[in-house]
């Protein structure tokens, strides 16, 4: 690995095009080496990833309206919208799907210095390779492209520390990951992550407040935006530049300023792209800091007995944890129990509490209104707090980090009943990580009832053999619904 300087360069100190940011991200995504075969079976996982909480989210209202939006942009050869059996314009596809994958917070994570969720990529690289005729190991190639590029921003430039949303890091990745897939060159690679940043740069009051769907919507955005870019860069047209070290740039005018230094790490010229292999999904439906607390919950639970019974539940965890889904955002909608669905995925208290009392964790039940009304886990959920510990701050941050924090819960009679986790279950260092088996389970559950079980098989059949498929067999991997396609939105066109 190089790691990289960037920095803002004055327009009376010119910086040549092959010293920017944007070039090297290019120059890594289209660079021809050969993915490994660990990296292969991951991207395989992920795939399987996002099709498993995109299936279960196929009925509801945003993947609705997303899919309404889509459907309206036929095209050949087109690109498979999940739900349905046409064929669609592949920005619109990847616009569809990906906000099927967002919509239930339930796919991969990578957390540094800032948060991602690499699987954002798939959708558009997806897209573009079913509506250009690629192969499997074209997609494969593009799916670790993007991977790639998005871990190594997110190891390299805080985001959130500015109030940008995290997509700013996708749409540049999902744009190198499709320039990957269509071997395409350098120049134009370039052009295209120039003009994906450029769009896709926003405010993260998307994740703060009254969170709403665009939460979800978001990272669908970047896709689509990052597919139109590549296509205006394919026909010649250009990006701001240099569009991180510009005297009116995006490192002068909306991150660190003009005096600030980012390091970013990236492969050198024939090194492999192994960064899919240090991301890790979810076994919880809920943001990535709740999953180690969800399991801690789950294990405090027999210890406790009765909830009722608890005065007071502490959890000191990382600056983010308490931050962003903790007491300390400063949100009153984390302690409202009318609070949206988007909303409570962000709220620690009402998480921990639902899962003491539960024992478990459901992607719709958890969430349901008469479950979060419920007088009894109000009143628990009001006792829960966190606060930051400068120890698990540290751990956050670590080269091993640790996502959980220490659990303190006092009860009626005095005693003080205490715990910690540093990562969760699932995570590759966690009881019990993820492996093949319980991607294909994940999937299983979460189509059930939803995906015919002989589209189930296929589907996992082709999955399996990705590198191996012709373009008419990438083309062909779909999530057909047992649902009714006919649209339920209505919008301008």
């Amino acid at each position: 690995m190089i790691d990289h300087v960037v920095r803002t360069y004055p327009s009376a100190e010119p910086l040549p095009r092959e010293e920017q940011l944007a070039w090297k991200l290019a120059a890594v995504a289209t660079d021809p080496v050969a993915v490994e075969p660990e990296v292969t079976e991951m991207v395989i996982n992920r795939v399987i990833d996002n099709a498993a909480v995109a299936a279960a989210s196929l009925a509801r209202r945003p993947v609705l309206a997303a899919r309404d939006q889509a459907t309206r942009h036929p095209a050949s050869p087109g690109a498979v919208v999940f739900g349905t059996a046409g064929r669609y314009s592949p920005e619109w596809a990847a616009w569809a799907n990906g906000v099927a994958v967002r919509e239930l917070d339930f796919h991969d994570t990578f957390l540094a210095a800032d948060y991602s969720h690499p699987g954002d990529n798939i959708p558009p690289v997806l897209a573009v390779a079913q509506h250009t005729g690629a192969t499997g190991a074209d997609l494969v190639r593009g799916i670790a492209a993007g991977y790639e590029l998005q871990v190594n921003l997110v190891r390299g430039i805080c985001l959130h520390e500015h109030k940008i949303d995290h997509i700013a890091h996708l749409g540049p990745s999902a744009a190198g990951g499709i320039g990957a897939l269509l071997g395409l060159d350098t120049a134009t690679a370039h052009q295209a992550i120039g003009q994906a940043l450029h769009t896709t740069t926003t405010t993260r009051q998307s994740r703060k407040g009254e969170i709403s769907s665009w939460k979800a919507y978001a990272p669908a955005f970047a896709g689509k935006v990052a597919v139109e870019a590549v296509d205006r860069a394919m026909r010649g047209e250009g990006a701001p530049s240099p569009v991180y070290e510009g005297e009116d740039g995006v490192i002068a005018w909306l991150l660190g300023g003009p005096e600030a230094r980012y390091t970013v790490p990236l492969p050198a010229p024939g090194e492999p792209k192994r960064a899919i292999l240090a991301t890790y999904t979810k076994e919880h439906s809920a943001e990535y800091q709740s999953q180690a607390l969800i399991d801690l919950a789950r294990r405090l639970g027999p210890r406790i007995g009765d909830t009722d019974k608890v005065v007071r539940v502490l959890i000191r965890t990382s600056h983010h944890t308490h931050h962003v889904i903790g007491s300390g955002s400063g949100d009153p909608q984390k302690y409202d129990p009318n609070a949206s669905r988007e909303t409570l995925d962000h709220s620690i208290p009402y998480i921990f509490a639902v899962a003491l009392q539960d024992g478990s964790w459901h992607h719709q039940r958890s969430y349901e209104r008469s479950r979060a009304t419920r007088p009894d886990t109000v009143e628990l959920w009001r006792r829960v707090s966190t606060v930051e510990d400068p120890e698990w701050t540290r751990r956050y941050h670590a080269p091993e980090p640790a996502f959980g924090g220490r659990v303190e819960v006092e009860l009626a009679d005095g005693t003080v009943l205490a715990d910690e986790i540093a990562v969760a279950d699932a995570h590759p260092a966690g009881a019990r990580p993820f492996a093949r088996e319980q991607y294909v389970a994940k999937f299983r559950e979460l189509a059930d009832g939803v995906v015919p079980s002989e589209d189930q098989d296929r589907f996992l059949d082709a999955v399996t053999r990705l590198p191996e498929l012709d373009a008419a067999e990438v083309a062909a991997l779909a999530l057909p619904s047992l649902s009714d396609p006919a649209p339920a939105t209505k919008g301008i066109f």
